[in-house]
């Protein structure tokens, strides 16, 4: 197989690597002569300084990690070409766009992928495991934390678009029921064009609750989800790849001892087979490819998780709960 970047910033060079790590790396394009020379000739690999150039070679498919507002027409070009896409979230930022994109892909017989980069997090496969097999009973509330200061790399969206799409995207494939409704707070709180700021909660059909908390306003990095479950509570976190199992129980009171507090508490740290989320995603593409199986985030899934973003953007502007739709 040969495959092509195109955007080769920040996130593309590491597809870059990786895919040089696997051998399949056949070219990189960028819009910036200096970029695209460099991580050519660092992967020793031909560069292109438009993507149309790298399209109209003999490449199998392309990872497409460009700005927000290029998505749609670069992976539509490529879809057309009869290309496989693995498309950088928040794949084109559009739920209209991306039901385009996903019906294109099926005609034409290609996989298209979304690069949700968190779902393929081993803490993310914890959690989901978990809540299948009800290990610590049934989930009550799942809640996430992830929160930074401002990036240089983001132009054309806001906070919600950037981070809480992973989460969004988290909950909903962690859940496994469809949203049904959205309620979210937030704002501009730094000078900013876009949000910088946003809590979002979702109401899933099983009566499941989900809660995200994002900013860029933060000064430190955090990256954790937290389950509340019926027989225990679940600190999971996806920097360290690790799980943190709390339990209680109720034991003998003394009634003539006034400061004991008749609860003991377990606390369990599990830790996780570290692998990088990436490198498993873009795996995931290829081996969608091979066996001609569907992608972990097909387009479909993707789908779900713009609408649930464009709720929680309704409802930050309205000021009201927002139906997914």
């Amino acid at each position: 197989m040969n495959v092509g970047v195109i955007g080769v910033g920040s996130m593309g060079r590491n597809h870059a690597r990786i895919l040089s790590e696997m051998g399949l790396l056949g070219g990189v394009a960028d819009t910036a002569p200096g970029v695209a020379k460099a991580i050519g000739k660092r992967f020793s690999v031909k560069h292109f300084l438009s993507y149309r150039e790298l399209l109209r070679r003999d490449f199998d498919a392309v990872t497409v990690v460009t700005p927000t507002t290029t998505h749609s027409r670069i992976a539509t070009e490529a879809l057309k070409l009869g290309k496989h896409v693995l498309l950088e979230k928040p794949m084109t930022g559009d739920p209209k766009k991306l039901a385009a994109l996903e019906s294109l892909a099926r005609r034409q017989k290609v996989v298209l992928a979304g690069g949700f980069t968190e779902r393929h997090n081993p803490a993310v496969d914890f959690a989901r495991r978990s809540i299948k097999s009800k290990a610590y009973g049934e989930l009550i509330t799942a809640a996430t934390r992830r929160v930074s200061s401002m990036p240089t790399r983001i132009r054309d969206v806001g906070v919600v678009m950037d981070l809480g799409i992973h989460d969004i995207d988290v909950l909903q494939h962690i859940v496994a029921k469809p949203p049904r409704s959205v309620y979210a707070l937030g704002g501009k709180s730094a000078g900013t064009k876009y949000e910088d700021h946003a809590n979002i909660l979702i109401d899933f059909e099983g009566g499941e609750t989900g809660f995200i908390e994002v900013n860029w306003l933060t000064p430190m990095k955090v990256r954790k989800l937290s389950l509340t479950c019926s027989k225990n509570y679940v600190e999971v976190d996806y920097m360290d790849q690790s799980a943190l199992v709390c339990s209680s129980s109720f034991k003998q009171l003394e009634t003539g001892n006034l400061y004991e507090v008749p609860i003991e508490f377990d606390l369990r740290r599990i830790a996780l087979r570290k692998e990088e989320p990436l490198k498993r995603e873009i795996g995931d593409f290829l081996g969608a490819i091979d066996n001609g199986v569907d992608p972990l985030v097909t387009g479909e899934s993707a789908l779900t998780t713009l609408k649930v973003a464009y709720a929680a953007l309704r409802s930050m502007r309205t000021g009201g709960k927002q139906a997914v739709r």
